[in-house]
């Protein structure tokens, strides 16, 4: 089995896989001020929700845009599974091409989407990423990230929302049953959602227009987010909550193959 780390600003999602089967995930927040002792207790503690073993764990993956994070990480990872976790980033071997002007800038959590879209789906891919940050990665079929759009993200904007305007009440982030708000949780969740939504139809919609090739991308959806705004989206045409994870588990393989045959 292998454990999967994306670690992302505001939360980090793990995977649990054995062979190409994700058994298990789980949402942390995530918490620069962990050492690697509290961050090996978490671990523990959630493999062992699913009576894993540590001795089972043969491997783990990091993908982190925390960069404090990605140390203390990788440190439990080698007390607990006795093994060099790979660490994902530009500079990973992996078939995939960074076709834009600062490659090295590319977060880790873009660069395993492109590889976990160009070998699913097999076609041109817009990967709507809906976490802190909304993303939208734009891949080729064969594995080219050509760039893409970043985004204040929806929780990101509704809480500016609430700071910002001391008689808005800070409103738990579900989709209101109308449009037209009645009371000033339903206005605020109305224009939060449904707004977003609109955001992400519009941004896909001006990419498509753009899009280098004559072929139409398939517009998929993943990130934490992602379940919440793809029913009010026209564009979205899959959800894949785990591609991250899934595009990880890819890497980790490659990257431990290619080790391994030049051993």
């Amino acid at each position: 089995m292998i454990l999967v780390f994306d670690i992302g600003n505001t939360e980090t999602t793990l995977g649990l896989f054995d062979g190409e089967n994700l058994l298990a995930h789980w949402r942390i927040v995530t918490d620069v001020s962990r050492t690697p002792d509290e961050i090996g207790l978490v671990l523990r503690g959630l493999l062992a929700t699913v009576n894993a073993t540590l001795n089972e764990v043969n491997g783990s993956a990091i993908a982190s845009v925390v960069p404090a994070m990605t140390e203390p990480t990788a440190d439990a990872c080698r007390e607990l599974f006795r093994s060099v976790p790979a660490i994902i980033d530009a500079t990973s071997p992996l078939p995939i091409r960074l076709d834009v002007i600062e490659p090295l800038t590319v977060g880790a959590d873009r660069i395993v989407n492109t590889l976990a879209a160009s070998r699913l789906f097999e076609r041109d891919t817009i990967v709507v990423d809906l976490g802190t940050a909304t993303t939208f990665d734009c891949i080729t079929a064969d594995g080219v990230f050509l760039g893409g759009v970043i985004a204040p993200g929806i929780r990101t904007s509704a809480e500016t929302l609430f700071r910002r305007t001391s008689k808005l009440p800070a409103t738990e982030l579900v989709a209101p049953r109308h449009v037209i708000g009645r009371r000033t949780e339903d206005c605020i969740r109305s224009g939060v959602v449904f707004g977003s939504a609109d955001a992400v139809d519009g941004v896909v919609r001006r990419i498509k227009a753009e899009w280098p090739t004559p072929r139409v991308p398939l517009v998929v959806a993943t990130g934490g987010l992602a379940p919440m705004v793809q029913p009010y989206c026209t564009e979205i045409e899959r959800l894949e909550p785990d591609l991250t994870l899934v595009g990880l588990r890819m890497a980790y393989e490659i990257i431990r193959g290619s080790s391994a045959h030049h051993s």
